[in-house]
C-alpha cells in the first residue's frame, strides 16, 4: 500500500484573500514580521498498489482531472510506502 499526500496551492500570481485575512489576524495578535501567508489544501489518499511509477501517473491524472484547478492552482505530492 502507498500513502499519498497531495498539496494544492494557489499559483504565486493568484491573489490569496484567505491568506491575507489570516496574515492580518496573526498581526493583530502580535505576530509581526510576516512576509506572506498563503493557504492551500492537503488531500491524503491510500492506494492499494506497490508500483510507485504507476501511482505517480494515477495521482497526476487525478490532480489534472479533479483535485486541482490548473488555471489557478499548482500541486505537488509525496508518496510513502506503508
Amino acid at each position: 500500500m502507498l500513502n499519498v499526500e497531495i498539496y494544492i496551492t494557489l499559483k504565486k500570481t493568484v491573489s490569496d484573500p484567505q491568506g491575507l485575512t489570516i496574515k492580518h489576524a496573526l498581526e493583530s495578535l502580535g505576530y509581526q514580521n510576516l512576509q506572506e501567508v498563503r493557504v492551500g489544501k492537503l488531500v491524503t489518499i491510500t492506494l492499494n498498489s506497490e508500483d510507485k511509477k504507476k501511482a505517480k501517473q494515477k495521482i497526476n491524472e487525478m490532480c489534472r482531472k479533479l483535485l486541482a484547478n490548473l488555471i489557478i492552482e499548482d500541486y505537488s505530492f509525496r508518496i510513502k510506502e506503508v
